[in-house]
């Protein structure tokens, strides 16, 4: 039997309460059946027909529902929508033919009839709810296609979520209610997506059911990045952690991490250095050495928590910031995770719900004092030892990037770290004898220098100089962007650098197997 919420990550931080008085999904309903605008389908595949139940029960639905099916049996389901290469049925792709097929059917069907009057809209779930013998965790995906006027191109809204009630009828009926909250959002929060996102939990908790990725795409949502929405639902407790790729793609965080090995940098990136980039180049080299890493399956990940987000701002998380430090990340190829981890044993309880394979975690030297920071593991009934079980037990290394002491002169290792207990100093030992820490030994000593508060404030007093302690890339896109408060200034030059730097991290990588070379060579 499995575990659904393990005990390390469970309980969202949440960085904001959602505080609104929701409507319950019966009188959402309604309202939507008694809107003489809308109209369409529901096909759910796995757990039921619970969405399309509660407009049944609601009352009116025949104002609202055209047609309602569940394509339950493999070969039905695979007649109607097509098979998926993949041989799954609870995946994204499955999910667009779902409404692909039921979009076009209320076109053909009802387009002349209705379409000149009513907004269609399709509502589509692919689920697969807990096992009998509870050794499978409940997922699924669920997506509505929608217009906001008659004859006009349709939007969308997509969201994956993962269920965590220990019987199937709970799986189904939370399934039933975030479809309700899906539907409604789409035609009441349209034009608020704040409100749109926490909706989507009206009377449901994180202890029930989490939303780990959703995206809106559509003419009524070209404004809308995004990259935010994830952000967002991390930000307002939804999930404790929301990925997207370089080109700036939500992505499943499940889609991603399985059976990969996984190297990880968290770090402010307020902008990425030098150093920033040396670090991952440094620990890809020793990750992907390792007897159990294979190279071709390295997954390297950029982290940014909430925490770090909200620090340079009083505690409140600046967007734009946000998105100035993604717009560096996604310039060097970086898929980039957002989380609520701060401590490390918690993003490491995470990752591992994902994959068995090797995890790496690159960090300096320093940062590994906040590892040992007892404070952190105060609701812990086992203190730091309990966390320690949880962060190392598994198949996890950390890297360690040097760095200059006080002195500038002498470099802080594993050789010389000093904890502030005798104690710790045992841990710290027992943790390097045993190949769990280690640090990263071929580094640019040149660059040691650098630090991100230095380059930021360079960038925002107009100095120049601070494009020779970033990546080009990224003084490229700060300067093409006006990132950070860059004011352009016509006498400033970039001094282009023959080295990886320019490089995004894909091609980092590939150039380390030995498979490219160096683009600026």
């Amino acid at each position: 039997m499995i575990s659904l919420r393990s005990s390390v990550d469970l309980q969202p931080n949440r960085t904001e309460e959602i505080t609104h008085k929701a409507l319950s999904p019966l009188e959402k309903a309604r309202q939507i059946n008694l809107d003489p605008n809308t109209y369409g389908s529901f096909a759910e595949i796995g757990a039921g027909q619970e969405v399309a139940a509660f407009f049944f029960k609601a009352g009116g639905a025949s104002n609202t529902v055209a047609k309602t099916m569940s394509a339950y049996d493999m070969t039905f389901s695979n007649a109607i929508y097509g098979a998926e290469e993949s041989g799954r049925y609870v995946v994204e792709s499955r999910l667009l033919k779902m409404l692909n097929k039921e979009y076009a059917l209320l076109e053909q069907r009802l387009g002349i009839k209705m379409g000149f009057e009513r907004c269609f809209f399709a509502f589509a779930d692919t689920v697969t709810t807990i096992n009998y013998a509870k050794t499978s965790q409940g997922h699924g995906w669920l997506g509505v296609r929608f217009q906001l006027k008659p004859q006009t191109a349709p939007n969308e809204l997509i969201a994956h979520v993962r269920m965590y009630d220990n019987d199937t009828i709970s799986q189904q009926q939370a399934i039933g209610i975030i479809g309700v909250n899906m539907i409604y959002a789409c035609y009441h929060y349209y034009n608020d997506i704040d409100m749109l996102v926490k909706s989507l939990m009206d009377h449901l908790s994180p202890e029930r059911i989490e939303i780990d990725m959703v995206r809106v795409s559509g003419p009524d949502f070209e404004h809308v990045d995004n990259r935010l929405l994830s952000l967002k639902l991390v930000q307002y407790g939804l999930t404790n952690a929301a990925i997207f790729n370089p080109d700036g793609k939500v992505m499943n965080p499940a889609d991603v991490f399985y059976k990969k090995n996984v190297l990880v940098l968290r770090g402010r990136f307020r902008p990425m250095t030098n150093v920033n980039l040396d670090m991952l180049k440094r620990g890809y080299e020793q990750f992907s050495k390792e007897k159990d890493v294979k190279k071709e399956n390295i997954e390297v990940i950029a982290e940014l928590t909430i925490k770090d987000l909200s620090a340079a701002h009083g505690g409140q998380i600046n967007y734009q910031d946000f998105l100035d430090r993604v717009d560096i990340l996604c310039s060097v190829g970086c898929t980039v995770m957002i989380s609520n981890y701060y401590e490390y044993y918690r993003l490491v309880s995470y990752l591992s719900q994902h994959t068995r394979s090797k995890i790496g975690i690159v960090l300096g030297v320093y940062n590994l004092l906040s590892v040992f920071d007892e404070k952190y593991y105060e609701n812990l009934k086992g203190g730091i030892l309990e966390s320690f079980s949880t962060l190392f037990s598994r198949n996890v290394k950390m890297y360690l990037y040097p760095a200059l002491k006080s002195d500038g002169k002498t470099l802080c290792t594993c050789e010389n770290f000093e904890l502030p207990s005798k104690s710790q100093e045992y841990l710290f030992k027992y943790l390097l004898a045993n190949d769990k820490i280690e640090d990263i030994k071929e580094f640019d000593r040149s660059i040691l220098g650098i630090f991100s508060d230095n380059v930021l404030q360079m960038i925002k007093e107009g100095r120049s100089g601070w494009e020779e302690m970033v990546p080009d890339n990224v003084a490229r896109v700060i300067k093409e962007k006006c990132l950070f408060g860059y004011v352009p200034n016509e006498k400033e030059t970039p001094t282009p650098k023959n080295t990886l730097s320019g490089l995004r991290i894909n091609e980092i990588t590939q150039e380390l197997m030995g498979e490219a070379k160096p683009l600026n060579a």
